[in-house]
């Protein structure tokens, strides 16, 4: 059976690790929802719906009401992946959020996560 792209992928499931991710590492899952509201022009209500629905994790960034234009300052590695080389706009766009948590698990503070 081929893998599952994480375009494909429930986003109740994609978004659990992160929030996981984020816990190991005492950060909060209204952390990381204010980083997913931040990236994407999501509510917290909207994303808090987003788990009990059957959305795709392609399609929570494929129908993001308002994309944050700093994203473009989102920069590093993830997953052995230089973020802002990615060619694949969604793509970029799963890297970016992956990053933004990542940067939280290691403790970074919200001001510096949201590039202010």
């Amino acid at each position: 059976m081929p893998a599952k792209s994480v375009f494909d992928m429930s986003f109740a499931s994609v978004y659990a690790a992160l929030i996981n991710k984020a816990e190991r590492k005492n950060r909060t899952r209204s952390e990381v929802d204010e980083v997913t509201a931040w990236l994407t022009g999501y509510t917290q209500e909207q994303i808090a719906a987003f788990m009990t629905s059957d959305l795709s994790y392609g399609d929570f960034f494929r129908q993001a009401p308002a994309y944050n234009p700093l994203s473009e300052r989102i920069t590093g590695k993830i997953c052995g992946i230089q973020v802002e080389m990615i060619e694949d706009p969604l793509m970029k766009k799963v890297r970016q959020m992956d990053k933004l948590v990542d940067e939280l698990a290691k403790g970074r503070p919200m001001q510096k996560v949201l590039r202010r």
